[in-house]
Protein backbone atom coordinates (compact mmCIF):
# COMPACT_ATOMS: atom_id res chain seq x y z
CA UNK A 1 0.00 0.00 0.00
CA UNK A 2 2.12 2.71 -1.17
CA UNK A 3 -0.67 5.18 -0.87
CA UNK A 4 0.16 5.62 2.63
CA UNK A 5 3.21 7.29 2.41
CA UNK A 6 2.31 9.11 -1.09
CA UNK A 7 -0.26 10.90 1.16
CA UNK A 8 2.34 11.30 3.69
CA UNK A 9 4.33 13.35 1.29
CA UNK A 10 0.88 15.04 0.09
CA UNK A 11 0.09 16.21 3.32
CA UNK A 12 3.25 17.41 4.30
CA UNK A 13 3.46 19.69 1.37
CA UNK A 14 0.25 20.98 2.03
CA UNK A 15 0.65 21.23 5.81
CA UNK A 16 3.35 23.78 5.26
CA UNK A 17 1.48 26.00 2.70
CA UNK A 18 -1.40 26.16 4.88
CA UNK A 19 0.74 27.23 7.78
CA UNK A 20 2.95 29.30 5.60
CA UNK A 21 -0.58 31.01 4.74
CA UNK A 22 -1.31 31.26 8.67
CA UNK A 23 -4.77 29.51 8.10
CA UNK A 24 -7.03 28.26 10.46
CA UNK A 25 -7.55 24.86 8.56
CA UNK A 26 -7.43 23.26 5.39
CA UNK A 27 -10.91 23.57 4.04
CA UNK A 28 -9.86 21.48 0.91
CA UNK A 29 -7.17 19.86 -1.16
CA UNK A 30 -7.71 19.09 -4.99
CA UNK A 31 -5.02 16.67 -6.38
CA UNK A 32 -4.22 15.28 -9.92
CA UNK A 33 -3.00 11.68 -10.66
CA UNK A 34 -2.01 9.82 -13.57
CA UNK A 35 -3.41 6.68 -14.39
CA UNK A 36 -0.18 4.85 -14.85
CA UNK A 37 0.38 5.52 -11.40
CA UNK A 38 -1.40 2.43 -10.07
CA UNK A 39 -3.29 4.49 -7.43
CA UNK A 40 -6.00 3.53 -5.79
CA UNK A 41 -8.81 6.13 -4.89
CA UNK A 42 -10.27 4.33 -1.68
CA UNK A 43 -6.52 3.05 -0.24
CA UNK A 44 -5.37 6.97 -0.85
CA UNK A 45 -8.67 8.34 0.72
CA UNK A 46 -8.00 5.96 4.14
CA UNK A 47 -4.62 7.42 3.99
CA UNK A 48 -6.28 10.77 4.30
CA UNK A 49 -8.60 9.69 6.74
CA UNK A 50 -5.52 8.03 9.13
CA UNK A 51 -2.66 10.37 8.56
CA UNK A 52 -4.58 13.96 8.72
CA UNK A 53 -6.20 13.43 12.16
CA UNK A 54 -4.94 16.24 14.33
CA UNK A 55 -3.68 18.29 11.82
CA UNK A 56 -5.08 21.80 9.95
CA UNK A 57 -6.22 19.15 7.37
CA UNK A 58 -8.24 16.96 9.29
CA UNK A 59 -11.79 17.20 7.95
CA UNK A 60 -11.17 18.63 4.45
CA UNK A 61 -12.81 17.31 1.14
CA UNK A 62 -10.07 15.32 -0.62
CA UNK A 63 -10.76 15.25 -4.30
CA UNK A 64 -8.82 13.27 -7.08
CA UNK A 65 -8.79 14.03 -10.74
CA UNK A 66 -7.35 11.46 -12.62
CA UNK A 67 -5.00 12.31 -15.70
CA UNK A 68 -5.36 9.82 -18.53
CA UNK A 69 -2.06 8.22 -20.06
CA UNK A 70 -0.68 10.00 -23.26
CA UNK A 71 1.79 8.72 -25.15
CA UNK A 72 4.11 9.62 -28.27
CA UNK A 73 5.04 7.39 -31.08
CA UNK A 74 8.59 7.44 -31.46
CA UNK A 75 8.29 6.44 -35.40
CA UNK A 76 5.66 8.38 -36.51
CA UNK A 77 5.51 10.97 -34.09
CA UNK A 78 1.59 10.76 -33.40
CA UNK A 79 0.41 11.50 -29.80
CA UNK A 80 -2.14 9.17 -28.79
CA UNK A 81 -4.74 8.63 -25.59
CA UNK A 82 -4.85 5.22 -24.06
CA UNK A 83 -5.43 2.75 -21.43
CA UNK A 84 -3.52 1.52 -19.28
CA UNK A 85 -2.45 -1.25 -21.48
CA UNK A 86 -2.74 -0.70 -25.13
CA UNK A 87 0.56 1.59 -25.66
CA UNK A 88 1.02 0.88 -29.35
CA UNK A 89 0.49 3.38 -31.90
CA UNK A 90 -2.79 3.77 -33.32
CA UNK A 91 -1.40 5.18 -36.61
CA UNK A 92 1.53 3.02 -38.08
CA UNK A 93 1.10 0.16 -34.89
CA UNK A 94 4.74 0.51 -33.17
CA UNK A 95 5.41 -0.40 -29.97
CA UNK A 96 7.75 2.49 -29.53
CA UNK A 97 5.94 4.55 -27.83
CA UNK A 98 6.77 7.40 -24.96
CA UNK A 99 4.94 7.86 -22.17
CA UNK A 100 4.42 12.25 -21.85
CA UNK A 101 1.28 12.49 -19.58
CA UNK A 102 -0.12 9.89 -16.79
CA UNK A 103 2.19 9.34 -14.27
CA UNK A 104 1.68 12.82 -12.47
CA UNK A 105 0.52 13.17 -8.83
CA UNK A 106 -0.20 17.18 -7.88
CA UNK A 107 -1.44 19.01 -5.76
CA UNK A 108 -3.71 21.43 -8.19
CA UNK A 109 -5.13 23.79 -5.26
CA UNK A 110 -5.93 23.75 -1.89
CA UNK A 111 -8.60 25.99 0.32
CA UNK A 112 -7.69 27.38 3.18
CA UNK A 113 -9.92 28.99 6.09
CA UNK A 114 -8.18 32.46 7.27
CA UNK A 115 -8.40 34.40 10.17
Amino acid sequence: MHELSLMEGLLESVEEAARDAGALRVMSIHLKIGVMTEVVDESLEFAFEVLSQGTLSEGADLTVERIQPVSRCLDCGTEFIHDRYHLTCPDCGSFATQLIEGREMLIDNIEVDLP
